[in-house]
């Protein structure tokens, strides 16, 4: 029985639904719940919420079998993703072009897409909102 989950919440500090947006044609990303400041049953604490009561206050997406948290946070417009990766396991090289080509537009290539001893294809970037994700083939096929 599981008693726990560990998942990622990303603060994308004001850029959340374009993030969102960007995800669902980048990797085909469903949006699974999106909750809006405004429709709060109860207001944030001080400091806690954005002035704009239409930024988004939590949202849930599903990118394969992962489901990710994220939310505007304060929507001060610096979000800052330092000390992690997410990492997107992909069962094709045709696959891994795909999206490490989508999450590349408009952001930054830090380890293009290459034969490594663990993996067929495997590279690195940091997509248009700061979030560094690496991509790879399972080099285990049979998962």
């Amino acid at each position: 029985m599981k008693t726990s989950i560990v998942q990622s919440y990303v603060f994308f500090d004001g850029k959340c639904e374009e993030a969102l947006e960007f995800y669902k044609r980048a990797l085909g990303a469903e949006v699974t719940m999106l909750m809006r400041y405004k429709d709060s049953p109860e207001p944030p604490p001080p400091g806690c919420g954005p002035s704009d009561p239409n930024k988004v206050m939590h949202a849930q997406f599903r990118v394969g079998d992962t489901v990710i948290l994220a939310s505007d946070g304060r929507a001060t417009g610096n979000p800052k993703f330092e000390g992690f990766a997410l990492a997107l396991t992909v069962k094709t090289e045709a696959d891994a072009d795909r999206a490490f080509n989508a999450l590349a537009s408009g952001g930054k290539v830090e380890m293009p897409l290459a034969k490594t001893f663990f993996s067929p294809r495997f590279g690195m970037v940091v997509d248009k909102f700061g979030v560094f994700w690496m991509v790879l083939v399972a080099s285990n096929s049979g998962e």
